[in-house]
């Protein structure tokens, strides 16, 4: 991760083609005049994707502005405290994911972090790479079932993760993508490598299924049930017993 001085704060960037972004390239209505816009995600905020200019590889992105949630939310929509740059929620997010994407793990590739400073506050965007061909597993699950082995898959991925130390604070069914015969976990903000241990592991599985109950319940046609789930635990007790 390389990082660059900006009139409104720093930019932090991993990808080569990142480097010469400008703050302004961390808002939509840029990409919007460029007519580069290819898709938007809708969840409780909308996340964007767009196309590269880059005519030898052109690359879709996606650009995620970060809001507050909660009661936080009431007080400030986009306004976080400033400790410093490294503990940031974009360049937090984009350290964890370059250390896993350089060891091999499925996440998306990490491009670029942009934070602006204003008093004792800042506000913060974070662009990674499009997954090419991915559902997340609610938009798949509503209209496919997976097989006992791609359930066992997603135990021994999850497990992979968990054994490195990668603790996920959101881990639900929406932030597991599904390509190619792979699972890709996305979403990183507030997540943390930490050492192994038993406790919040079973913590972010206890998470995991709560999601996938409630998703279920709110769709009752959603390919998913208990046996999915001892099947998910077998692959993932394979590879770490807890």
């Amino acid at each position: 991760m390389q990082i660059k001085n900006t009139q409104l704060g720093h930019i932090a960037w991993c990808e080569t083609t990142a480097q010469h972004l400008a703050p302004q390239d961390f808002a939509v209505d840029g990409w919007r005049e460029k007519n580069a816009v290819v898709g938007q995600s809708k969840g409780r905020y909308t996340t964007w994707f767009v196309k590269t200019e880059n005519s030898d590889s052109p690359q879709t992105w996606v650009l995620r502005h970060y809001w507050r949630g909660g009661m936080m939310e009431k007080f400030s929509r986009d306004a976080y405290f400033y400790t410093g740059l490294q503990r940031t929620r974009a360049v937090a997010e984009l350290a964890i994911l370059e250390v896993l994407y350089q060891e091999g793990f499925t996440v998306p590739r990490p491009i670029a972090a942009n934070v602006e400073r204003f008093g004792l506050w800042y506000r913060a965007d974070i662009i990674i790479e499009h997954v090419a061909g991915a559902n997340d597993l609610v938009a798949y699950l509503s209209h496919n079932p997976m097989t006992e082995s791609q359930w066992y898959l997603l135990g021994e991925t999850i497990a992979k993760f968990h054994q490195r130390g990668v603790y996920h604070a959101d881990l639900n069914a929406k932030n597991i993508l599904l390509a190619h015969g792979k699972f890709y976990l996305i979403d990183f903000d507030r997540g943390e490598l930490r050492t192994p241990q038993p406790t919040w592991q079973q913590a972010n599985l206890d998470r995991l299924l709560r999601s996938f109950n409630k998703e279920h319940a709110k769709l009752t046609t959603l390919q998913f049930s208990q046996l999915h789930w001892q099947q998910l635990l077998a692959g993932y007790q394979r590879i770490n017993p807890i």
